[in-house]
């Protein structure tokens, strides 16, 4: 891979001009370009199966307006040459995660997807939800769309293969069987009523109905109950009905299981008005695994090839593709992106565009879906607009807010205190923008609410300061809401005064009389308080930003206070990791017995070299 890069000075030219020097420098290479405005901020970043011929188009007119528009604010350009075409597209989109410029399509959802585990390093294995790398022992089974479709089939899979969920320590403290056995949702393996045999024959017919051999698993269960039924064994056989219940919820709840599609991805995608909807359906072992909607930043004039091949690279990117991607429409590319995505996986990655059969109902299915989508986004969209709106006249600020940054505490009695701050916009709720702030003051008084709200947006605004000191990158909120009133917003505005930066409005937001919701105050420095009447709709949406606030600090706070909890004196010995505190507490059964065990005990625990055993013994030993 070669890089060279050229910039203009204030002196060269920009747009066209600039663009027609740099042809003169190119050969045919394949290779990744970047356009650069006067500033080096990344306008576009681009692949080339031969550099050369493609920056040659941008230095002709004819384009459209946002390409127009790119190439006069272009002046200057970056190129890479790669060994390969394909080697350029998997750099072209690394690049466009990475800079996220301002002319490219990109998506700006990209986490992970859920599994199903069917854990491996037990004697009675687990089936449980696994979401990133995978590093465990066992069977992986996904992804699955959501969160929530994991657990309906869990659930499911719990009533029909009795398989335990419960960690390994609890399973080795167990002495008498859990609510799940009650219930019917586990067989019970932690206090020895189901054999190891038994219970390894139920993990093979789950991870057999999970590689979609489903009809073959009921067809022995239905066998077994008939047997059961004519030796009379009413309640097994009555098991055994309900296990296969289990089984077609878990088809019924699925809604599509395909024939002819065992393992694909398929990726329809709709746009409208200058904005895209793709819906992405999750098909492994001939059924339906969830669907996920995703809304990639598009322009009003880019076609849809484009939409679909940007999303396909960065989608991904840091996912395994399947052995099928169904599109509803052709990308430019698609040998190139075949290969790449071919050499990712390992084995052969097939990208289909079907026109009649089972796999164009299944595009028809995904393409309703992302167009009935994309339709309420908008109208939600509409909305939060008008409410945006609303709230620049309530409280005289100079147009719509962009980013409403909305501040609360929670703590009890002064302990495990957080910060938490939620993010709003033009598309509602920010949530991969929200922070949490574990208090550190060491001065605070325990409660004191107002040096808590001062800590929290000192490094709020600090960090601001380093990150974005010129305001360009979206990061600073246009008004700031804070839980509480006129003593609050006092406070905080000395912390504003501290960092220069009072010209964001910031507004606090009290319970009014007897604490009514309903009748909440604003408080605005050097103004009087005032309140919105009770059925005004940006008083409801002042009340949901503040409430999510709220929920989202105390969920940060209750997190905490569980870690604390189960914090115990061997997180502070040097060299004792979670695995190792595991193992020393599964082998003595507490801290304490740890503390009072001796060096030789110690050194008997699995994992536990003498060095280490050495420094735990030290550690609860010579502390005089």
């Amino acid at each position: 891979m070669t890089a060279h890069n050229e910039s203009t000075s204030d002196t060269q030219p920009a747009g066209y001009a600039c663009i027609q020097r740099y042809v003169k420098t190119l050969d045919s290479s394949p290779g990744v370009y970047r356009m650069l405005d006067s500033d080096s901020r990344v306008l576009y970043v681009g692949k080339a199966r031969n550099l050369k011929a493609r920056v040659s188009n941008y230095a002709r007119p004819g384009h459209s307006g946002r390409i127009e528009r790119m190439i006069a604010a272009t002046a200057s350009m970056m190129f890479l040459t790669t060994r390969t075409e394909t080697e350029a597209l998997l750099l072209e989109q690394n690049l466009i995660k990475q800079l996220k410029p301002k002319y490219n399509v990109l998506l700006r959802d990209d986490k992970s997807f859920p599994n199903i585990l069917v854990a491996k390093d037990h004697a009675f294995p687990q089936i449980k939800k696994h979401r990133g790398a995978k590093k465990e022992k066992g069977a992986y089974f996904g992804p699955f769309a959501s969160a929530g479709a994991v657990n309906r089939t869990l659930n499911q899979l719990q009533k029909a293969f009795l398989l335990r969920n419960c960690s390994d320590s609890m399973f080795d403290s167990r002495t008498r069987p859990c609510l799940l056995y009650q219930i019917k949702r586990c067989s019970g393996p932690c206090v020895g009523l189901i054999s190891e045999a038994d219970y390894r024959e139920s993990v093979r017919d789950a991870e057999r109905f999970l590689s979609g051999r489903s009809t073959k698993v009921q067809e022995e269960l239905a066998e077994q109950m008939m047997a059961a039924s004519e030796a009379m064994e009413f309640e097994r056989a009555a098991g055994l009905r309900d296990r296969i219940r289990a089984l077609t919820q878990v088809q019924t709840s699925q809604g599509i299981n395909p024939r002819g599609v065992a393992e694909a991805d398929v990726i329809g995608l709709y746009m409208d008005s200058g904005q895209a909807c793709v819906q992405v359906f999750f098909i492994r072992a001939n059924q339906n695994w969830g669907n996920k909607d995703f809304y990639p930043r598009v322009g009003p004039d880019v076609s849809a090839a484009e939409v679909m091949e940007a999303f396909l690279g960065q989608f991904y990117d840091n996912k395994e593709p399947p052995r099928q991607l169904i599109l509803s429409d052709a990308i430019e590319n698609a040998d190139l992106m075949q290969d790449a995505l071919t050499e990712k996986a390992g084995r052969k990655v097939e990208i289909l565009v079907p026109q009649r059969g089972e796999k164009q109902e299944l595009i028809a299915g995904a393409l309703r879906n992302a167009r009935e989508s994309l339709a309420r986004r908008m109208s939600e969209s509409a909305t939060q607009a008008k409410l945006l709106r609303g709230v620049a006249d309530a409280f005289d600020l100079d147009g719509p807010p962009g980013r409403i940054e909305v501040y609360d505490n929670s703590h009890i009695q002064g302990t495990n205190a957080v910060g938490g701050m939620i993010v709003a916009g033009p598309e509602g709720f920010m949530k991969n923008a929200y922070r949490k702030f574990n208090i550190r003051g060491d001065d605070l008084t325990p409660g004191d609410d107002f040096g808590m709200m001062k800590e929290v947006l000192t490094r709020r605004f600090t960090r601001l300061q380093k990150e974005d000191p010129d305001r360009e990158k979206g990061l600073w909120p246009d008004l700031l809401l804070i839980d509480g009133g006129a003593g609050q917003v006092s406070a905080v505005h000395e912390i504003m005064q501290v960092h220069g930066v009072e010209d964001i409005p910031m507004v606090g937001v009290a319970k009014g009389v007897d604490r009514d919701h309903g009748k909440e105050e604003f408080h605005r420095i050097g103004q009087r308080p005032f309140a919105l009447k009770r059925n005004d709709p940006v008083l409801y949406f002042i009340q949901r930003l503040r409430d999510e606030a709220h929920r989202f600090a105390i969920g940060t706070h209750r997190a905490k206070r569980a870690k604390a909890v189960g914090a115990t004196p061997l997180d502070e010995i040097p060299g004792v990791g979670a695995a190792r505190k595991r193992a020393l507490l599964t082998h003595f059964g507490s801290a304490k017995a740890v503390s009072r065990a001796n060096l030789a005990d110690l050194k008997a625990v699995d994992g536990i070299s003498a060095g280490l055993a050495q420094k735990v013994y030290d550690f609860f030993h010579d502390k005089g």
